[in-house]
């Protein structure tokens, strides 16, 4: 009977994903003004060509959480974040869980007259 409950093998436990893939490249991008990230659904002046889909991230750290999302919409080719929201759970023990999460977009190429 032991071999129909899954035996004595032990399932190995694969590590979680971290949300940092390329966070340093894209603290650069974030801070030099070249990606965006906005609350509104839209940015005054650029039109969105294509949303390429919800890009999210938790962490401790308020800046792990935010900057792996980004990193993440960096990944998918994303040019901005729109629509962007963050929310923090407090814990009784004292911790936060921050989540921060929005729209990955590309833009329209601008036409040239």
């Amino acid at each position: 009977m032991l071999f129909l409950l899954g035996g004595n093998e032990k399932k190995s436990k694969k590590p979680e994903p971290r949300c940092v893939e390329n966070v340093e490249v894209v603290k650069e991008l974030f801070r030099n003004g070249r990606f965006p990230v906005v609350t509104t659904e839209s940015m005054e002046g650029r039109t969105i060509g294509k949303v390429l889909g919800l890009v999210a991230c938790r962490a401790y750290d308020s800046e792990e959480a935010f900057f792996g999302m980004a990193a993440r919409a960096v990944n998918k080719g994303a040019q901005a974040i729109v629509g962007y929201q963050e929310n923090v759970a407090f814990h009784p023990d004292g911790s936060k869980f921050f989540s921060c999460y929005g729209t990955a977009v590309q833009f329209e190429k601008a036409r040239r007259a």
